[in-house]
């Protein structure tokens, strides 16, 4: 008990730097098990759509300040980000794919979009046909929406354009890489094997 309260002396540490052909080893061995873990219970596909959107600053503010063009971003970029996760949107994108809005929940869909250009729409499924699916029908049901504002004057900026550029072949992948649960392992096994070196073995 007593061993394993101590703080780390000069000689422990030491003991753990020569140690290194142990490290090797934990390295290897969490790797081996962190690929074990990766294809027994394999991650969800993520499939991700794109649609451009485009502020068309010139136009909405031809005679402002860069300040005023940044805050009008900031709130119509926050407007489109509700309208991609209102109720219209996401049922519309369940009714297309025949699955209720609950099915969506839990982190199954997933939004990344920059201020201006390319928002993309990603969706994880374990079958990766039904990822696309998903995500091409969010982010369809999202253009269709914000056009549908747009014409409609209903608080979004009627300069506004959106444009569905990638919805057909869409880019899908593990929602882990391989990569990053060999690292994952590695680094959780040299943790461990660390802590063991310096807390509970005793220097010859």
């Amino acid at each position: 008990m007593n061993l394993l309260f101590a703080s780390p002396s000069l000689d422990d540490l030491i003991r753990l730097l020569k140690a290194w052909k142990f490290w090797l080893l934990g390295a290897i061995l969490g790797a081996l098990i962190g690929a074990a873990v990766y294809y027994i219970l394999p991650a969800t596909y993520r499939a991700r759509a794109t649609v451009n959107v485009d502020f068309n600053l010139e136009q909405a503010w031809p005679q402002e300040t860069d300040r005023q063009q940044f805050y009008y971003l900031e709130r119509e970029s926050r407007k489109l980000e509700e309208i991609a996760w209102s109720d219209d949107v996401l049922e519309a994108a369940a009714a297309a794919a025949s699955v209720s809005v609950d099915e969506l929940g839990d982190g199954r869909l997933k939004l990344g979009q920059p201020a201006e250009a390319g928002w993309h729409f990603y969706a994880e499924d374990k079958d990766p046909e039904r990822a696309r699916e998903l995500a091409a029908n969010w982010a369809q049901a999202f253009e269709a929406k914000v056009r549908e504002a747009v014409s409609n004057e209903e608080g979004l900026n009627s300069f506004i354009k959106v444009d569905a550029t990638q919805i057909k072949t869409l880019p899908v992948e593990r929602s882990l890489p391989l990569g990053t649960a060999l690292l994952t392992g590695s680094i959780l096994c040299l943790t461990i094997s660390a802590i063991g070196i310096l807390f509970f073995s005793k220097p010859q």
